[in-house]
């Protein structure tokens, strides 16, 4: 109960933090950037796409931080999840959010790539595109429900963590464990 885990709550954090702060900084400042000044939608586009592939490598590296460092937390806190009431429903509550932001995430970069392709000025790439013809006007709508599904995504993680903060209270992890085992010995009395 009073072991310190700095390090992989710090990865967690500060991985959930990225994410959740890069996916809503682009979805409002990048797109209305590119939007209030690319002049056509093929130069908005191709700016946007510019951000958003420039942001990725640091995307990955968040979310693989994240990631460790809740597997590093979900194994320091193996006992709680399950002895303490409520903390295995969160658990898995956050574990099905991010597996959600996840896949909000990666179809958003490949909406993003596609797009990406379609407007690209190479002719290289252009032709690669024409390969793999998209409607890029659907792709487009697609990509910008989606942009704001991750950050609605990871605000929701952003919360379950604050619940996360609250049952370790010393006060919390006593009752929540005194309830898990009145709940599996019905014949104990108060």
């Amino acid at each position: 109960m009073s072991q310190r885990n700095t390090f992989i709550r710090s990865l967690h954090d500060l991985g959930l933090a990225a994410w959740f702060g890069g996916s809503l900084m682009g979805a409002v400042g990048l797109n209305g950037a590119a939007e209030e000044e690319g002049g056509t939608e093929q130069v908005r586009a191709r700016i946007s796409s510019s951000g958003w592939a420039k942001w990725t490598p640091v995307n990955a590296a968040a979310i693989g931080a994240h990631l460790f460092g809740g597997g590093g937390l979900l194994a320091a806190n193996a006992h709680r999840v399950a002895t303490q009431k409520g903390v295995g429903a969160s658990t898995t509550v956050k574990t099905a959010v991010t597996a959600a932001a996840l896949a909000a995430t990666a179809y958003a970069r490949v909406l993003g790539k596609k797009i990406e392709m379609a407007s690209s000025p190479d002719p290289q790439v252009a032709e690669q595109a024409e390969k793999h013809p998209i409607d890029i006007n659907k792709a487009q709508r697609q990509l910008a429900y989606v942009q704001w599904a991750v950050p609605a995504l990871t605000g929701g993680l952003v919360v379950l963590n604050a619940l996360h903060g609250e049952q370790q209270r010393p006060v919390e992890q006593l009752h929540g464990m005194w309830d898990r085992a009145r709940s599996a010995a019905p014949f104990m009395s108060c």
